[in-house]
C-alpha cells in the first residue's frame, strides 16, 4: 500500500538541502518558502517522496505558486550540462566590478515574470554575464548552484523522519532541543539500550518532542515496550512525536506525566496501601478477640424461599450501584489523573534505562528517579555543560550507587565529496553536549 499525502498529516518540504516542517492543516495551507508562498492544496493524494513543479499564479506583486506533479524527476533539467561550454584555466584575469552582469535588476524581475522555468532565467543571465566564460569549470559549477538555489521551481514533499526532524529543529535553533544533535541523539538511543521490549524512563525538560519521538521510534509498533516521558511543565512538548503520526497502540505505549505530580501520586498511593493493610491486621485481630470471648452462634434457616430469594437480589443490586458508583467516579477523574495511575502502575514495574536530558542540574533529578530502575541497567544524562556532569560524576562515585561511569563527548566534520574536491566543510558546529553514562548496582 503506497503511504499518501492526507489533510492533517505534517509534511517536510524539501526544496534543494532546504527542508521546513509544516502541518497540512486543510486544503487552503500555504507553506511560506522564503519569499515565495506555495499552496498545497493539489498535493492531497500524491503519494511521499513526490516531486512538484512550482507554477506561478498570475497575481501582481505575489509570488504565489501552485503544484503540479512531475511524472519522472528526469524532468528536472541538469543546468550544468546545457550552460556549460567553455571554461578557463584560472580567475586571475577576473576582476569583481559589479560589471560583470549586463542585465538591470528591473530587467531580471521582468524576465522572472515572462520565463515560465528557473532554467530559462538563469540562462539568460549566463548569456548576460561578461565573465562567465572566463571563469574555470569550478566556479561555473559554484554560479550556477547559487543562481539554481535562488531560481530553483521544484519542492519534494517528505513523510517525517526522527534525522529530518532532529536537522530542522538544530538548524533553525539547538536550543529547541537543548543542544542535542542527530549524532548526540543516535548516541544516547545506543547507551540507553532501547528496544521493543521493557520498560524506559525519559526526563527531558523541552526538546519539542524529539527525544520521546526517538525513544518511541526505537521501541517499535506492536511491541511490549513502555516509554514513561516525564516533563516538569503542565503540558508535555509533543510537536515532533505528533509529526512521526505512529500508530495509535504504539502512541499509547508512551505516557506523558509531570514528574513532581507523579511522584506525589506514587508516594501517596503507597502510603495508603501500607496503612490500609495495617488497619486490615488490625481489624482481623480485633475479631479473633471477640469470636474467642462469645459463644458460637447457629443460623436458622429461612422458612420461606422466597425470602432468600428476595435477600439474595437486594445483595446483587447493592453490588452493582457499587460497580456503577466506580465507573462515575472513573469518568470524573481527569486524563492527567489516569495518566498518573498508568504511569505509577508500570513505575512499579521499575525501568530497564534512565535517559535525562535537563536545562536544570541533572543530579536531584537522578536522585529522585534512581529507585525506580533495576540493577544492571544503564543510565544516560545530557548537558551541554561538562562541569555539570563532572559534580554528578564525583557525587555517584561517593555513593557508589552506579558502576563504570563514563563523560563522553562527540566531535563531528562534514564532508563536501565532489570529484578532486573533497574536503571537510569550512563551517561546523562546535561540542553538541556531553554525556554521563554509567550501569546501576542493586542494593
Amino acid at each position: 500500500m503506497i503511504d499518501k499525502i492526507k489533510v492533517g498529516d505534517f509534511l517536510i518540504v524539501q526544496r534543494q538541502k532546504y527542508t521546513k516542517l509544516q502541518k497540512f492543516n486543510n486544503l487552503n495551507t500555504i507553506v511560506n518558502l522564503g519569499k515565495d508562498q506555495v499552496e498545497l492544496r493539489l498535493a492531497e493524494n500524491h503519494p511521499y517522496h513526490t516531486t512538484f513543479h512550482l507554477v506561478p499564479k498570475q497575481e501582481r506583486g505575489k509570488r504565489i505558486y501552485t503544484l503540479d506533479a512531475l511524472s519522472t524527476p528526469s524532468e528536472i533539467r541538469n543546468l550544468k550540462e546545457l550552460l556549460i561550454k567553455e571554461s578557463g584555466n584560472d580567475n586571475r584575469n577576473i576582476i569583481d566590478d559589479r560589471q560583470s552582469q549586463a542585465l538591470s535588476t528591473e530587467e531580471i524581475l521582468k524576465l522572472r515574470e515572462e520565463c515560465e522555468s528557473s532554467s530559462e532565467v538563469i540562462g539568460k543571465l549566463v548569456e548576460n554575464s561578461k565573465s562567465f566564460a572566463t571563469k574555470t569549470e569550478y566556479s561555473q559549477e559554484k554560479y550556477l548552484k547559487r543562481k539554481e538555489k535562488k531560481y530553483f521551481e521544484y519542492i519534494t514533499i517528505r513523510r517525517p523522519s526522527i534525522r529530518l526532524l532532529a536537522d530542522i529543529y538544530w538548524r533553525l535553533d539547538p536550543e529547541k532541543v537543548l543542544g542535542v544533535r542527530f549524532d548526540t541523539l543516535s548516541q544516547i538511543i545506543s547507551y540507553s539500550g532501547v528496544c521493543s521490549v521493557g520498560n524506559y524512563l525519559l526526563y527531558e525538560s523541552g526538546t519539542n518532542g524529539l527525544l520521546p519521538a526517538a525513544m518511541l521510534n526505537a521501541i517499535g509498533a506492536e511491541t511490549g515496550g513502555k516509554l514513561v516521558h516525564l516533563h516538569p511543565g503542565n503540558v508535555a512538548q509533543k510537536q515532533a512525536l505528533l509529526a512521526m503520526a505512529y500508530p495509535a497502540e504504539q502512541e499509547a505505549r508512551c505516557v506523558s506525566v509531570n514528574i513532581y505530580s507523579v511522584l506525589r501520586h506514587f508516594y501517596q498511593t503507597k502510603a495508603d496501601a501500607t496503612n490500609g493493610k495495617e488497619a486490615a491486621a488490625e481489624e482481623v485481630n480485633d475479631v479473633a478477640v471477640v469470636t474467642a470471648d462469645e459463644p458460637a452462634i447457629v443460623e436458622e434457616k429461612e422458612e420461606f424461599n422466597g425470602t432468600s430469594k428476595r435477600k439474595l437480589e437486594e445483595t446483587d443490586e447493592g453490588a452493582q450501584g457499587t460497580e456503577a458508583k466506580q465507573i462515575k467516579l472513573d469518568k470524573q477523574k481527569q486524563s492527567w489523573e489516569l495518566e498518573n495511575e498508568t504511569a505509577a502502575s508500570i513505575m512499579e514495574e521499575k525501568f530497564d534505562s534512565l535517559v535525562i536530558v535537563a536545562k536544570e542540574h541533572p543530579y536531584s533529578i537522578l536522585k529522585a528517579l534512581l529507585p525506580f530502575v533495576k540493577p544492571s541497567r544503564p543510565i544516560v544524562i545530557f548537558s551541554t555543560s561538562r562541569e555539570i556532569l563532572t559534580e554528578c560524576y564525583v557525587d555517584m562515585k561517593t555513593e557508589a550507587s552506579v558502576t563504570y561511569l563514563r563523560v563522553t563527548s562527540n566531535w563531528m566534520r562534514q564532508y563536501q565529496i565532489l570529484p578532486n574536491r573533497t574536503h571537510p566543510d569550512v563551517t561546523m558546529s562546535g561540542s553538541s553536549g556531553y554525556l554521563l553514562t554509567g550501569y546501576t548496582i542493586g542494593n
